[in-house]
């Protein structure tokens, strides 16, 4: 049984009148991953910045690796990575000697430095790029050299602000692979992100916070489910017999979208329901040139709570 790496209980933090973390609390498992999701002022740069010891909480405690951020703050800061929105690169010298600075001002000995710094190049596929100057280095190259840098102390944690942002989709997609790998080896990674596919295809939990409060916690799988639907995509031949299939899908007791000319999204709970749309086009006598199942997504599950979800106050 995996233990817990990271306990957050009761935390509270202020700026003035304004509370950015309003009594919050959850754990974080030993090599899982959790994501961190919310709108801008949700509160969750001010919990990152509490469990690597930047900031300090108003109220109540957190414990990272079983030391408190407060009073242990320097052994936490031993034991994490973390690793900005922006790459924080010495542009001047190669990715090698970012990493090499890095490791002996972690206290490597000259050797010791050099050895991390092949070690992570080897690790993050960076041989090409690694003795030229990190200015030339493309924004993925340059991620990936930042997340490096993050390893460098080998951190049993690591915090990741928004990991991915701004880097192409097969850059975004290479550095996902790296992070589950990751965790796959035993770090524990904690990560904001405004991209849903990244939580829901990396994370192990996810917390959604609103206004300094936990809204949504739990297992994507598990949050997709609760949400219950399924959407069917109804594609027709004909647009002129969109509308009447509307009204026929309406009667049927489900609600439909209309989606352009000639497409229809329809909203089942099960089997049932796409049986009987079936059942409803064929006795209708109309022509399909497209029938999609899909399942909810981490996206609906977040649009979902933005909109129904009360904020306690």
């Amino acid at each position: 049984m995996r233990d817990s790496v990271i306990v957050v209980d009761g935390l509270i933090k202020r700026f003035g009148e304004v509370e950015a973390l309003a009594g919050i609390g959850f754990t974080v498992e030993r090599g899982s991953i959790l994501a961190v999701l919310g709108h801008n002022g949700a509160g969750k740069t001010s919990l990152v910045d509490i469990l690597s010891t930047r900031a300090r909480p108003t109220v109540g405690s957190a414990s990272v690796c079983g030391l408190d951020v407060v009073r242990s703050a320097r052994q936490v800061r031993r034991r994490i990575g973390v690793t900005n929105q922006y790459a924080a690169l010495d542009d001047a010298v190669s990715p090698r000697e970012n990493l090499r600075v890095l490791a002996r001002l972690l206290g490597a000995n000259p050797q010791q430095a050099r050895r991390r710094a092949a070690e992570l190049i080897g690790l993050f596929g960076l041989d090409t790029h690694a003795d030229l100057p990190a200015r030339l280095c493309s924004g993925g190259l340059r991620r990936r050299v930042d997340l490096a840098a993050s390893l460098v102390g080998t951190p049993e944690v690591l915090f990741l602000d928004e990991p991915s942002t701004g880097l192409d989709p097969v850059s975004r997609s290479g550095l996902w692979d790296t992070i589950a790998g990751l965790a796959a080896a035993g770090t524990t990674v904690v990560l904001t992100t405004q991209y849903l596919e990244e939580a829901d295809r990396l994370a192990d939990q996810v917390i959604v916070l609103g206004l300094g409060h936990i809204v949504l916690a739990g297992e994507p799988a598990r949050l997709k489910s609760a949400l219950g639907n399924q959407v069917v995509s109804l594609k027709l031949e004909n647009p002129f017999e969109t509308e009447r299939l509307m009204r026929r899908i309406t009667g049927f007791g489900l609600p439909a979208n209309r989606q352009g000319a000639t497409m229809i999204a329809v909203a089942v709970t099960g089997p049932a329901d796409i049986v009987g749309l079936v059942r409803l086009t064929d006795a209708e006598g109309l022509l399909l040139c497209g029938f999609t199942v899909t399942e909810p997504t981490l996206d609906d599950v977040y649009r979902a709570v933005h909109q129904t979800a009360v904020v306690p106050s």
